[in-house]
């Protein structure tokens, strides 16, 4: 079992920066893949990036690459979403989750955190 805790979200005007944090409990971390997705206001949820348990790769959604940084920490059980050039479009919760694969396909994950506000203003 594993449960995870996002956190670092929260109001930016557009350009700026957050970084999300997602910390699990559990001392098989290491051994997920984990994700971060997000859901807008009226939207299905969707891909943002991934990164396996080794973290030796990263993938991105179209959308985000080259402003979104991806990584992980196995030694304090925690991984990190990075969001630079904010835009208002990048709105919406943000979810982390674990899993066996690092996918873009949301049901391949497990574990799922409570998701954290993350509001770009224009």
């Amino acid at each position: 079992q594993v449960q995870l805790v996002e956190s670092g979200g929260g109001l930016v005007q557009a350009g700026g920066s957050l970084r999300l944090s997602c910390a699990a409990s559990g001392r098989t971390f290491s051994s997920y893949a984990m994700g971060w997705f997000r859901q807008a206001p009226g939207k299905e949820r969707e891909f943002v990036a991934a990164i396996p348990w080794s973290g030796d790769s990263t993938f991105y959604a179209d959308p985000v690459k080259g402003r979104f940084t991806i990584s992980r920490d196995n030694a304090k059980n925690t991984v990190y979403l990075q969001m630079n050039s904010l835009k208002p479009e990048d709105t919406a919760v943000y979810y982390c989750a674990a899993g066996s694969t690092a996918t873009r396909w949301g049901r391949r994950y497990d574990y799922w955190g409570q998701g954290t506000q993350v509001t770009v203003s224009s």
